[in-house]
């Protein structure tokens, strides 16, 4: 059975000031060669041919907010694209006035470039439908209107049971693979039905991107067993009333609501560059809640696997 691919790549990982360690914030999923983009900082198409991700397959560019470390990047890969030769679209998702900024990208980006750009604006709780998953918008905290995203897959059948169906008397061959696409066979006047032989469906796998933002409740709802939760971990604990007034999260606070989520896997991003030298602060804030917890760096990738193998 073929392998069902899902990848997540860290392009960009930076708070609002880059490093020469960290770019602006930028994070690629691909799953099985089709490409969704959560945010663009500057750079990130070189971040993306450093990482060797291609481009050319990406659809749909989701922004979490209008703050300059999260689009400005925009324009250089939009003109990428161009120079590559891209005639298909690519719609740009966001919050209130991305109708505004992508008109003005478009404006600076009119003579190379050969293929539309769309805007679609998003408010908490639409879902943009994709083939075999959906890209669902989530209410987040920040200092100006925001959205994080909620990356789930459908679910799957459940396991074919081959004995029960041989004992049902289905011959092995097409008559199998019908019932495992959900129809109703006949076999010798006896009718088989697909919940006869296949299990209890499967969960697709459950991405959470939370851009920059205060924990909340509805943060906490769209994680609820996700695989991964990407969080803003800006600050460590003895910040916190800087978090607060800033409007991001400490890696202790990301921990806690990782942790009450019963999410499986935890990355914090978006991480100050008081934090140049050493994330020990917020690997030990957060490990005190959550123990499955990384602190992402730029083009660091990790393969968010079904939870059944296959």
């Amino acid at each position: 059975m073929m392998r069902r691919m899902l990848t997540v790549t860290f392009l960009g990982t930076a708070g609002s000031l880059p490093t020469p360690e960290r770019s602006p914030s930028a994070v690629l999923i691909n799953r099985e060669g089709e490409l969704i983009l959560f945010d663009c900082g500057e750079g990130t198409q070189r971040q993306m041919m450093r990482a060797k991700t291609g481009m050319m397959r990406l659809d749909y560019i989701f922004i979490t907010h209008f703050h300059a470390d999260h689009i400005l990047g925009i324009p250089g890969l939009l003109e990428t694209m161009a120079f590559q030769g891209r005639k298909e679209p690519v719609t740009i998702a966001g919050p209130v006035r991305t109708a505004e900024v992508v008109s003005l990208f478009d404006r600076l980006c009119y003579y190379s470039r050969k293929f539309p750009v769309r805007a679609l604006e998003l408010e908490p709780g639409d879902v943009v439908r994709m083939d075999g998953y959906e890209v669902e918008a989530v209410r987040t905290a920040h200092s100006i209107p925001s959205l994080g995203y909620r990356l789930r897959e459908d679910s799957r059948p459940g396991r074919f049971n081959r004995a029960r169906a041989t004992e049902l008397g289905v011959p092995s061959g097409p008559l199998f693979g019908r019932l495992q696409r959900g129809e109703t066979v006949e076999v010798e006047g006896r009718v088989v039905r697909p919940e006869d032989v296949m299990g209890p469906a499967r969960p697709g796998r459950k991405v959470v991107y939370t851009g920059d933002s205060r924990p909340t409740p509805e943060i906490e709802e769209a994680s609820r067993g996700a695989d991964l939760l990407i969080h803003d971990g800006s600050l460590d604990d003895d910040m916190a009333d800087w978090a607060v007034e800033t409007m991001h999260s400490t890696a202790g606070e990301a921990a806690e609501l990782a942790k009450r989520a019963e999410a499986r896997k935890l990355v914090l991003t978006h991480i100050s560059s008081r934090y140049s030298d050493d994330v020990g602060p917020l690997l030990a804030d957060a490990r005190r809640h959550f123990p499955d917890v990384l602190v992402a760096e730029d083009l660091m990738k990790i393969e968010v696997k079904l939870r059944d193998g296959l």
